[in-house]
């Protein structure tokens, strides 16, 4: 059953059948930059990036995983050591997204496409419409997305 159903602007219609809320800096702060430097900037974000796409990676086995590029705010604060302060939108964002098979040779009841996708957002809800981020619809899915046999 799936949680939403989103057409991307291909007009490819694919399914979110599940879909994790993260706090984008949660405790990472705290774990990897000395306290007196824990603050968002760059190396930071790009950091905290790679660790929620290999979680990504290592959750989803044989499932293409893409990045939708973060949106990245610099306010007008203090640059530290690590450079200017860079914020990226507070909840991370993790779906898997399955489709119709892009191979037409493979049978459309024992095949769907899958990817998982993080991407950035605001708030710690599911977004539609005009809300739902604009790069999530431009997913280029027959690029990005494999065949893969249908769970039972």
């Amino acid at each position: 059953m799936a949680l939403a159903r989103l057409v991307l602007a291909s007009g490819r219609s694919v399914d979110l059948a599940d879909l994790r809320f993260t706090s984008t800096y949660g405790d990472l702060l705290s774990a990897c930059v000395d306290p007196l430097e824990g603050y968002p900037c760059r190396p930071v974000n790009d950091l905290r990036i790679r660790e929620l796409l290999r979680a990504a990676e290592r959750s989803h086995p044989g499932t293409p995983v893409h990045l939708v590029p973060p949106s990245r705010e610099r306010p007008d604060q203090y640059a530290g050591a690590l450079g200017p302060v860079e914020v990226l939108p507070a909840v991370a964002c993790l779906g898997t997204f399955h489709s119709a098979a892009l191979d037409p040779a493979h049978d459309p009841v024992l095949y769907r496409s899958r990817l998982t996708v993080l991407w950035f957002q605001p708030v710690p809800r599911l977004l539609s419409g005009c809300d739902l981020e604009g790069a999530l619809r431009e997913v280029d899915w027959a690029g990005l997305a494999r065949d893969a046999r249908a769970l039972a």
